[in-house]
């Protein structure tokens, strides 16, 4: 068993900040690469940044230089620090992780239950 939690989401105004966090715990053998999706009402799920084991990053055009993604050192964990907050930032931000459970042999995506961001005056 396995389960992503994400954490830190909220009504923030224009041009504030937020910091997500998740964790993964349970079964785990190896974590690859962890990353932040998201949803808005209406629209696709979107990459919104993503990171690998060695700390390699990737971001959407619409986060980049606003948005920073990390891990911690337990290497289970991922943050996004969302600066300078858009109203078209709204939406549900789901945590990703590509990951081996004990047992099996391949990398597998686990997801999140999702943190609502709200960017509103």
């Amino acid at each position: 068993q396995v389960q992503l939690v994400e954490s830190g989401g909220g009504l923030v105004q224009p041009g504030g900040s937020l910091r997500l966090s998740c964790a993964a715990s349970g079964s785990i053998y190896t974590i690859n690469a962890m990353g932040w999706y998201r949803q808005a009402p209406g629209k696709e799920r979107e990459l919104v940044a993503t990171i690998t084991t060695s700390g390699g990053t990737n971001y959407a055009d619409s986060v980049k230089g606003r948005f920073t993604i990390s891990r911690g050192n337990a290497k289970n964990t991922a943050y996004l620090q969302m600066n300078s907050l858009m109203p078209e930032d709204t939406a549900v931000y789901y945590c990703n992780a590509d990951l081996v459970q004990f047992g099996y042999s391949q990398y597998r995506d686990y997801w999140g239950r999702g943190t609502q961001v709200t960017v509103s005056s």
